[in-house]
């Protein structure tokens, strides 16, 4: 069965060793979803048969018959994200939380509304499935993405369309779904890289008329191939067909250098996942710049001197000066957004 809260113990357990849940049929979880607490607040409420879970003074839910079990997190760290180095953000950030885990049915009081301008783009599974249907959708892909949309980007998600057509589909949408919760601090902020999106589609980048744009509301854990798995999993939840996927995917670089996972095993992985192989994995073309054609382009290894790859670090140290990027890299209005963020980040530090 779906959850229906933060996992009890026996949930944990499935995700941690089979990254299923197993009680009536497989499901595909690959991430706990967990309430970690401090002894303090486990002794204070170790014999409440429900309590309310408030945020900013508010109460927000109702955690009914819990049951609470010991926060084992160098095991955790270790079977999610392969580390247990505290140079791992989100590992550092479960060493720094309680060391018990509660688990039991939630009932949430009322929607949630962050109320910062973007409530309107934060869209329940159900509600992009009406959107799908709005649009007569007869197949949903979907671009999972922590970052600015460059050239490159919209060149993969335009021919991925492209391609569908092909094959029959009469009227291919593209769900862009980016990531809403917690990011490293280096990452754009949500608000900015929402901005950078409208941009892009206000440009015609992307067809404004066969694009859905919504956040995704997870943190972003760095997992990879295990995180992944998730990403993949909440989107076929919307009813989505397609998932493109990339070179390591929900991946960083180890905290004492190189990749912390192999670049290919994401999109390996979920081609062989449990529960998610019903979902078509669309593997990511590895896009350039053309220095010739002045555009970007997918990458042709026999004319290799012709492409340029510039990397985030070039993108963020051309931004931060004021300077633009090669024409036909980014959407003009949507380079300023970025450009006008790094400047001002620039002139606080």
């Amino acid at each position: 069965m779906p959850l229906t809260g933060f996992m009890r113990e026996r949930e944990y357990l499935q995700c941690m060793h089979f990254k299923c849940l197993l009680d009536g049929g497989t499901i595909n979880q690959s991430i706990p979803i967990v309430l970690p607490i401090t002894t303090e607040d486990k002794e204070r409420l170790n014999d409440c048969a429900a309590f309310t879970l408030r945020y900013e003074g508010k109460t927000v839910a109702i955690l009914r018959t819990p049951e609470f079990y010991e926060h084992r997190k160098e095991e955790r760290c270790c079977r999610q994200f392969g580390t247990n180095n505290t140079g791992h953000p989100y590992v550092k950030m479960i060493h720094e939380s309680g060391d018990w885990l509660v688990g039991g049915d939630l009932e949430v009081v009322e929607r949630i509304f962050w109320k910062d301008g973007l409530d309107h783009y934060r869209l329940t599974p159900n509600e992009l499935r009406d959107k799908f249907k709005a649009l007569g959708a007869d197949a949903v892909f979907v671009f999972q993405l922590r970052n600015p949309v460059h050239n490159g980007h919209a060149l993969l998600m335009s021919d991925t369309k492209r391609r569908l057509l092909e094959r029959g589909f009469k009227n291919p949408v593209l769900l862009l779904h980016p990531l809403g919760g917690w990011t490293k601090d280096d990452d754009v902020p949500l608000p900015i890289r929402m901005n950078q999106h409208k941009a892009i589609l206000n440009e015609r980048v992307l067809d404004p008329d066969s694009t859905v744009v919504a956040i995704f509301p997870s943190p972003m854990m760095y997992a990879g191939p295990t995180e992944v798995q998730w990403h993949a999993k909440a989107r076929m939840c919307t009813g989505a067909h397609f998932y493109i996927v990339g070179r390591d995917p929900a991946g960083m670089p180890h905290p004492e250098g190189g990749d912390l996972y192999e670049p290919t095993h994401g999109s390996k992985v979920l081609t062989m996942a449990p529960g998610l192989t019903q979902f078509e994995i669309i593997p990511f073309r590895v896009a350039a710049y053309n220095k010739k054609l002045q555009k970007m382009d997918f990458y042709d290894p026999e004319k290799k001197e012709d492409f340029e790859f510039i990397s985030g670090t070039k993108m963020r140290k051309l931004a931060r000066e004021g300077e633009n990027p090669p024409k036909g890299f980014m959407a003009p209005s949507a380079w300023k957004v970025m450009s006008d963020f790094y400047q001002s980040q620039a002139k606080k530090s």
